[in-house]
C-alpha cells in the first residue's frame, strides 16, 4: 500500500508498507492460531511428566511450525502442499487443459465470449453510445465490477529528465486521488507491452504509396533497409482499465435508469475525468474499446502474431466505420495445453509471468522500463500496474490499524528488554505519518505490478525469463508466480482489469 499525496511525488515511494503483515511476531491470526494448537498437545504431556510422548509431539509440532510459518519464495510450505495439490488435482481431473469451442468445430453465439481460466467469469455486453461509439463493458461476475478499457498513444518517459519525472508522478497521484474522492471508480490497471513489428502496416503503406517510376536501384536498396530493420523493430501499446464496484455504481445506475445502461451511464460520467488526467500525464489520445476493441486486445495477448493479421484487415477493409472487427466469442486462445508449474502455453507461445516487488525504500517514476527492454527480436514484454483507490473510511482504518500494530510491537519489544530494529522504527514512523497524510485528505492506495515475457513455443523460455530477472537485479525482487502462471499472465499482460486480490481484513492490511 501507499499514501498518495497530490502535491509530491508520493505515489511510489515515502510511505509504502507491505499489506499482510502479520499482527503475532509476524504472523496473522490463523497462523497464529494454528501454532497453538500443534503446541498445546506437547505443553500438556509435558505439564504431566509424560516426556517421551511430549518428545514425539515436539517433533511433529516442529515440522508442522517450519510448514506453516517459515515462507519459501514468498509462500509458506503448508500453501506450497496446498497449491501443488489443487493444481494436480486440475490435471488429473482434465480441468486445466483447455480449447475454444472453434477449434472444437463447436458453433456458438459471436456474442458469448469464451475464454479460459479465470476470464471464464468476465462478461463483456456493450454499452450505450458515447460520442458515436458504443464502449464495452466489463463485468466480473464473481467480484461484482463493472468497467471500460480504453487504448493510449504515449510518447514515452524514457527520454524525460528527473524533474519531469516527478512531475508526472505528482499527476498520478492527483488521478488517483481524484477518482477516490468520486467514489464511483475505485481501480485501475495501466498495461503496457511490447509488439513484435513485422512491419505488415509498414508494407501495406508502401504499396499504397510506392510511386511507379521510382528507379529500380532504389527500389532494391529500400526493401532490403525495410527487410534489416523489420526484424528488430519493436512497438510498445498502451492501455487502460477502470473499473467499480456494484455497490458504487448500484445508486447512480439507478438514478440513470438502471441495468447495464444505468451502470454504462454512471461509468461514462467518470471516463471523461479520467481521460483529462491521463492528458495531463502526457498521453496524447484516449480511445475507449467497444466490443470488438476489447477482442482484439485479448487476442493479441495470448497470440502476438495475430496483430499482424488484425491490423491488415483494418487497413485494407473497405468500411470506413469500422464494424469490421473480431467478435468476442473468438478473444481468446484457439487452445491451452496443459500447464506447467513455471509457465503458461497458449497458441504457439510459451509465458512466464512474475509478481513484481519493489523495494522497501520505495522507487520512482519510470523505474520499471528496464523490464520492457526486448533483448530478443521476436519476444514480447509486458507489464502492468494495478491501483485501487480505497474510500476515506476504509483508508482511515487501515491506517490506523497499521498505526496501532506497530506501536504494540514497538513498546512489547522495549519493556521486554529487545532491542527494536531499524526497520520496527521505520514502519512505526511511516505508519505515524501516513495516518497524517490521510488524516488531511490524502488517499491509501492498494497497488500490486505484475510483469510477463512471451517467446514463441520452440524457443527455451527459461533463457528468456532468466533475462528478465537480469533486467530487474538490483532494483526490483520478482516473484515468479508458480503453479498459477495462466491466472498471472491474465494480470500481467490482458487489460481486463483482473490482478490485484481482495483486500484482507483491517487488521491484516
Amino acid at each position: 500500500m501507499s499514501t498518495n499525496s497530490a502535491p509530491g511525488p508520493r505515489v511510489y515511494r515515502g510511505l509504502n508498507h507491505a499489506e499482510g503483515i502479520g499482527w503475532i511476531a509476524g504472523m496473522t491470526p490463523v497462523q497464529a492460531f494454528l501454532l497453538i494448537g500443534v503446541c498445546a498437545p506437547a505443553l500438556i504431556a509435558m505439564s504431566r511428566n509424560q516426556w517421551s510422548t511430549a518428545l514425539s509431539w515436539g517433533v511433529f509440532a516442529a515440522i508442522t511450525v517450519v510448514l506453516i510459518v517459515v515462507p519459501v519464495h514468498g509462500r509458506p510450505a503448508f500453501r506450497w502442499c496446498a497449491d501443488l495439490v489443487m493444481f494436480q488435482t486440475g490435471v488429473l481431473m482434465r480441468w486445466s487443459p483447455w480449447q475454444s469451442r472453434a477449434a472444437a468445430g463447436l458453433t456458438g453465439d459471436p456474442g458469448e465470449p469464451d475464454l479460459p481460466g479465470v476470464l471464464a467469469r468476465l462478461e463483456f455486453p456493450d454499452g450505450p453510445e458515447l460520442h458515436g461509439t458504443r464502449i464495452c463493458l466489463i463485468h466480473d461476475t464473481t467480484e461484482g465490477r463493472w468497467g471500460a478499457t480504453a487504448r493510449l498513444t504515449h510518447s514515452g518517459v524514457g527520454m524525460l529528465s528527473d524533474d519531469e519525472c516527478e512531475r508526472l508522478a505528482a499527476r498520478l497521484g492527483s488521478l488517483l486521488v481524484g477518482l477516490g474522492h468520486r467514489e464511483i471508480v475505485d481501480r485501475v490497471s495501466l498495461l503496457v507491452r511490447t509488439v513484435p513489428d513485422d512491419g505488415t502496416e509498414y508494407t501495406v503503406w508502401r504499396e499504397r504509396h510506392q510511386h511507379p517510376d521510382a528507379p529500380a536501384l532504389a527500389r532494391q536498396v529500400t526493401a532490403e533497409i525495410d527487410r534489416d530493420v523489420a526484424s528488430v523493430s519493436v512497438r510498445t501499446e498502451l492501455f487502460v482499465t477502470v473499473s467499480g464496484t456494484e455497490e458504487a455504481l448500484r445508486r447512480p445506475a439507478k438514478a440513470a435508469g438502471g441495468g447495464i445502461a444505468g451502470r454504462a451511464y454512471a461509468l461514462y460520467r467518470v471516463l471523461e475525468g479520467v481521460a483529462d488526467g491521463l492528458r495531463g500525464l502526457g498521453v496524447t489520445s484516449v480511445t475507449w474499446l467497444s466490443s470488438t476493441g476489447v477482442a482484439e486486445a485479448i487476442k493479441t495477448g495470448f497470440n502476438p502474431a495475430a496483430a499482424a493479421s488484425l491490423s491488415f484487415r483494418h487497413l485494407t477493409s473497405p468500411d470506413p466505420d469500422g464494424t469490421v472487427g473480431l467478435p468476442i466469442s473468438q478473444a481468446g486462445p484457439a487452445h491451452a495445453p496443459t500447464p506447467t508449474p513455471r509457465a503458461y502455453h497458449h497458441d504457439g507461445y510459451s509465458s512466464v509471468a512474475y509478481a513484481v516487488q519493489p523495494p522497501e525504500s520505495g522507487t520512482i517514476f519510470g523505474s520499471l522500463g528496464p523490464l520492457l527492454a526486448v533483448r530478443t527480436a521476436g519476444e514480447r514484454r509486458t507489464l502492468q500496474i494495478h491501483y485501487e483507490i480505497l474510500s476515506a473510511a476504509a483508508g482511515a482504518r487501515v491506517v490506523k490499524s497499521d498505526r496501532f500494530r506497530n506501536n504494540v510491537l514497538v513498546d512489547a519489544k522495549a519493556q521486554r528488554g529487545f532491542t527494536t530494529t531499524a526497520v520496527d522504527s521505520r514502519r512505526q514512523r511511516g505508519a505515524r505519518d501516513q495516518e497524517a497524510a490521510v488524516a488531511a485528505g490524502h488517499a491509501v492506495v492498494r497497488f500490486t505490478v505484475a510483469s510477463a515475457i512471451t517467446v514463441p513455443v520452440g524457443w527455451n523460455v527459461e533463457d528468456h525469463a532468466a533475462r528478465l530477472e537480469n533486467d530487474a537485479s538490483g532494483r526490483f525482487h520478482l516473484l515468479r508466480l508458480e503453479l498459477a502462471q495462466d491466472s498471472a499472465f491474465v494480470a500481467a499482460a490482458l487489460p481486463v482489469g483482473i490482478g490485484l486480490p481482495r483486500q484482507k481484513r483491517a487488521f491484516d492490511a
